[in-house]
């Protein structure tokens, strides 16, 4: 659960975001849409604990997981990015390192250094990194912004199998107007920090 009160940010004299009250129950998934600069990132790293807010409170309930728009990967292979960040047994590791590179369609390049990685690929292996454990609450943002046309359908389906089987609160940016069709839906959009509109739209899960 996400509950914000009275929640100010400030640069300098300029408010990039102001949201009086906002609640997000558990297993809602929102996904956050509006122009450059309407403060959807800012939003998320407020969540996420990245960025400090100047005013308001906000709480969140559970694991927190959280992508921003720049995630680099680390210098190791695909695989490693991967399996460094995996608890548990090696046995267990290792088979969902699988998994994982299977399904994001990373297995034929496991042994590749990350840094070396395109946009799209290297996006597809961060998502990976967030994906690969259960988390509470998800943030993602722009998570498919260097995608194609069929990695975006990749990755929206993803992110669609794991909200189903998790459970989890996400909330998502996105600037292409595609997402993910989830249930318990709400769109919710940003205009100069404020919310201008919040509409349930369940789309189920067929992505």
């Amino acid at each position: 659960m996400i509950k914000i009160n009275k929640l100010k940010k400030l640069y300098g004299d300029r408010i990039v975001l102001d949201i009086p009250s906002l609640e997000i129950k558990k297993g809602e998934h929102i996904i956050l849409i509006g122009h450059n600069g309407s403060g959807k990132s800012t939003f998320l790293r407020i969540l996420a604990g990245t960025e400090n807010k100047t005013e308001g409170d906000v709480h969140t309930d559970g694991q927190i997981y959280y992508l921003p728009q720049q995630s680099l990967p680390f210098n190791k292979s695909v695989k490693g990015n991967i399996l460094y960040c995996l608890d548990g047994k090696r046995k267990d590791k290792q088979e969902l390192c699988e998994k994982m590179l299977v399904a994001f369609k990373l297995k034929h390049l496991e042994n590749k250094n990350a840094k070396t990685l395109s946009g799209g690929e290297c996006q597809r292996l961060a998502l990976a990194r967030v994906l690969c454990k259960k988390g509470d609450i998800i943030l993602l943002d722009e998570p498919s912004s260097a995608a194609d046309s069929k990695g975006r359908e990749l990755i929206n389906k993803l992110i669609c199998e794991y909200c189903e089987k998790t459970g989890c609160t996400l909330v998502m940016t996105t600037h292409t107007g595609e997402y993910p069709s989830l249930k318990n839906l709400r769109i919710i959009e940003l205009c100069d920090g404020k919310i201008k509109a919040d509409t349930k739209e369940d789309k189920g899960y067929d992505a």
